[in-house]
């Protein structure tokens, strides 16, 4: 895996210095390659590397295997679950990343508040989550959380929005970076960084017309 992504990021640095005609066949696979791992596509993975006849690494598929599984159970509701599989595959992230491991327990009294099951949540907030409370940060974030249990339906509550899928999403997506960060692989894919760019190129052309219209 780490071949694929890394070649994809150089094929990019090429071709966004080179110019457009640079971009060729193998850098358009590297690229499309290392948007299908960071995203834990393996099947479609699978598929383009058989259509493209492009070398694996030998360890990709397992740790992408691995990864995959711990969105998974982010995504199905088992915060728990996928900290416990996270500490396995990469001991200390969690330990070192204070605002990740909050937010993945955050998930979990999330899910017992949304099955008003509001004796589990309390407790297990003033056994997780309460030691977080010396951290003004998290010490906020406390009170929201307190604030839902006192609503009949909290996903109509003002402060609905840790119940959101998008608080979920952004949870799962900022695990999956800060995994891949620790096994030294870049933190966006190719892709993304390849529309980073161009919005960025677009943004300054912008600018730039605007002045001259000025």
């Amino acid at each position: 895996m780490a071949v694929s992504t890394i070649d994809g990021d150089r094929n990019l640095q090429r071709a966004a210095t080179a110019g457009t005609n640079a971009i060729n066949d193998s850098d358009v696979h590297s690229i499309v390659l290392s948007y299908l791992i960071h995203n834990c596509f393996k099947e479609t993975a699978q598929t383009f590397l058989a259509c493209t006849g492009m070398s694996q690494h030998v360890d990709y598929l397992l740790e992408m295997e691995k990864r995959k599984t711990i969105l998974h159970y982010i995504t199905e509701g088992n915060a728990l679950k996928a900290t416990e599989l996270t500490e396995q595959l990469v001991p200390n992230l969690l330990e070192d990343n204070k605002d990740l491991h909050f937010d993945l327990l955050s998930l979990h009294f999330i899910d017992l508040v949304r099955s008003r099951k509001i004796n589990e949540a309390l407790e297990f907030a003033q056994t997780k989550l309460t030691p977080f409370g010396n951290v003004a940060k998290y010490d906020e974030k406390l009170e929201d959380f307190a604030t839902l249990l006192t609503y009949e339906e909290p996903e109509k509550s003002p402060i609905f929005y840790p119940l959101s899928p998008e608080y979920r999403e952004n949870i799962t997506d900022n695990l999956n970076r800060a995994i891949l960060v620790h096994a030294n692989l870049p933190s966006y894919s190719s892709m993304e960084r390849l529309i980073q760019q161009a919005t960025v190129v677009g943004q300054y052309l912008h600018e730039e017309l605007g002045k001259v219209s000025g």
